[in-house]
């Protein structure tokens, strides 16, 4: 046997089964078994490879054991020639393993092998060719020399950076995504290091075939695609606590007592660095508007005053004291942020109802106090009126000048919305669609960009993958999605570096899979459109769908001289009130036979998507989204759109 996979899966299952989709297909001329080793997740990884993969070798641990010592059990069994540690957030290229395994074969003194990654976005990943993490490369990797000179052979030593992205090299260490290795070599230094437990036993093993005489290649000519966890953010606290501790182990084990001093002392000052770096960010950036807010705010109350205290006060022979202007003004400008704050109106995405609200909130409190001051200290009425029109409309176009700079994390709620493309064959593509129809309400603008022009595709064809980089522009799309049905990894691979231009996130929907993928990090939820899991045979939620059908059957009881006359089947109408509030039906339910601790609906899942024909199988997967999912605003949003027909007298 040429090759043996081994993929370390933990809670990603719509990810795992992204890879193993691209792992078949790159099996298909190499002779080769595939490892799947589940570190007790507890989401559905082991059924969807059980019902999707049979042919797969599962060890499922009862314990999350790490990456080294869940490697190393499938090591233990494989019968490949090479092995390869795949992570299970990639996707490869349908040739990546016979371009890979002929380099190999072709070059005897390689004991290791890298590829070019690139991430969720197309963009190269720096850590596809790294150096030793010797003290000084360390160093100035930690304290971000490496950045500032990435192409000194000193500074640059950790990712390499001085060596080009496109050339075969000889490379000291490999990355743990993607290693592929001569099974006699391992047989030759030993396997992981199980002392750690999730990063360092890339680096500890690349450095162990070097000292065995072998050499690590950084191979560019396939790539792959990485997403990453949010652990492995390099900017982020957590990952230099986890670097360190592995890095602690490194230096115990291949430097000598003294300079593993030197080493752990180093690192102890960068953690100390990045975490004062992070929170310095975190407190700038937090009070960064509000800062923003009073300056503007200050010098259109203070401009409005001096007008009032010249023009107006000066003719009654009256004067703003000296304290008005630096005690008072910032004063009311206080209350104003704080309101802001309270209502959530500094939060993000920016919702300008929340800031308005706060500021009229604000108003009030500072005219109720003004209203208990002695007469002494209330300076002008007028001013404070004056004073918060003019922080609504400042506050309320600072926010819009931001939003329209496009600064990341600065859009105004609603501007968020996804307009979104599909690239596919058309029976696909419609149907990927339907799915994110389903699952996402942020979705503003949807169509379908087929492989070849096709006239005949009716609508929501926009057009050929030919014109995408015309198309982006033309209707403003901010989202592609690739079928992988349709489209092989190195063509998406391609168009995501193509189109890097225009700043669009990418996705892949896998063949037969209810999950679009495309997330540049494997736990951020926001980027994937894909089955969570709320259910509502859960007894929370059974009971919160029949108090919502009590109160709402109440209501329209209650309303019945009215809303009557807006419903189709007014005789219907009555009986289906009366049969809800006797528990015989509810409002919403399905018509699949699947659930048969629902009560027959009404109305179905998709009578929420009245506008739009979906065939069975979105029906089903519309069905089994509602049940898996529930939440009592379904009910409510299935309700109001499907108003007219709650006189239908369908049965399940």
């Amino acid at each position: 046997m040429k090759l043996s996979v081994i993929i370390v899966n933990y809670n990603v299952e719509h990810f795992l089964e992204q890879a193993l989709n691209s792992v078949f297909k790159a099996l298909r001329n190499v002779d080769g078994e595939v490892f799947v080793v589940d570190n007790n997740s507890a989401d559905g990884s082991l059924a969807m490879m059980a019902s999707k993969f049979p042919q797969v070798k599962v060890i499922a641990n009862k314990d999350n054991v790490g990456f080294a010592k869940a490697n190393n059990q499938a090591i233990r069994l494989s019968q490949g020639e090479y092995v390869l540690l795949l992570n299970p957030d990639t996707v490869v290229e349908e040739d990546t393993f016979e371009k890979c395994i002929r380099f190999m074969d072709e070059t005897p003194d390689a004991g290791g092998l890298g590829v070019k990654m690139v991430n969720g976005k197309g963009e190269f990943l720096p850590e596809s060719k790294r150096g030793i993490p010797l003290p000084s490369v360390a160093f100035y990797k930690l304290f971000g020399l490496s950045k500032l000179f990435p192409h000194s052979r000193k500074f640059g030593s950790y990712h390499l950076t001085y060596l080009s992205n496109d050339e075969i090299h000889s490379v000291e260490v490999l990355a743990g995504a993607f290693m592929m290795l001569r099974k006699s070599v391992l047989d030759e230094i030993g396997l992981l290091d199980e002392d750690y437990f999730m990063y360092g036993e890339d680096i500890d093993l690349s450095y162990r075939i070097l000292k065995g005489g072998y050499k690590n290649y950084y191979f560019p000519e396939t790539r792959i695609i990485h997403y990453k966890g949010e652990s492995t953010k390099t900017g982020s606290l957590n990952y230099v606590h986890v670097f360190y501790k592995a890095m602690q182990i490194f230096a115990r084990k291949h430097f000598s007592q003294k300079n593993a001093k030197i080493y752990n002392a180093l690192i102890n000052c960068a953690i100390w660095f990045r975490a004062s770096l992070a929170a310095l960010k975190r407190i700038f950036s937090t009070l960064l508007l509000p800062l923003i807010d009073f300056i503007f705010i200050y010098a259109g109350i203070f401009v409005l005053s001096r007008y009032w205290d010249l023009n107006i006060l000066a003719s009654r022979h009256s004067f703003f004291p000296k304290s008005y202007y630096y005690l008072v003004i910032p004063a009311y400008i206080l209350v104003w942020l704080v309101s802001i704050a309270c209502c959530k109106g500094y939060r993000k995405p920016i919702r300008l109802a929340n800031v308005n609200k706060g500021i009229l909130i604000g108003t009030v409190l500072i005219l109720l106090v003004y209203a208990l001051l002695p007469e002494t200290l209330r300076f002008s009425r007028a001013v404070v009126l004056l004073g918060s029109m003019w922080t609504v409309i400042i506050v309320n176009l600072i926010r819009y000048v931001i939003g329209r700079l496009h600064i990341k994390g600065t859009a105004l709620a609603g501007e968020d919305r996804r307009r979104v493309a599909v690239i596919g064959a058309p029976d696909e593509a419609r149907r990927v669609l339907d799915m994110m129809r389903m699952t996402d309400a942020k979705c503003e603008f949807s169509g379908i960009i087929t492989l070849e022009g096709q006239s005949d595709v009716t609508s929501p064809y926009i057009g050929c993958v030919d014109h995408v980089s015309d198309l982006i522009p033309l209707y403003h799309l901010n989202e592609i999605v690739f079928c992988a049905r349709d489209l092989s990894s190195e063509q998406i691979i391609d168009w995501m570096g193509r189109l890097q231009s225009f700043q669009v996130e990418y996705k892949i929907a896998p063949e037969n899979s209810a999950a679009v993928i495309g997330s540049n990090s494997i736990f951020s939820s926001d980027d994937m459109y894909t089955i969570p899991v709320h259910s509502i045979l859960q007894k929370e939620n059974r009971r919160s769908k029949r108090a919502f059908d009590l109160c709402s059957s109440l209501v329209l009881l209650l309303l019945l001289p009215v809303d009557i006359w807006f419903v189709n089947g007014k005789c219907g109408f009555v009986r289906n009130i009366f049969q809800v509030l006797a528990g015989k039906k509810s409002w919403v339910g399905c018509r699949l036979q699947e659930y048969p601790l629902l009560r027959p609906g009404v109305l179905h899942p998709v009578d929420a998507f009245s506008s739009h024909t979906f065939s069975e199988e979105m029906v089903a997967l519309a069905e089994r989204l509602y049940t898996q999912d529930y939440k009592v605003k379904v009910d409510v949003m299935t309700m109001t759109k499907g108003f007219r027909l709650l006189g239908r007298n369908d049965e399940r």
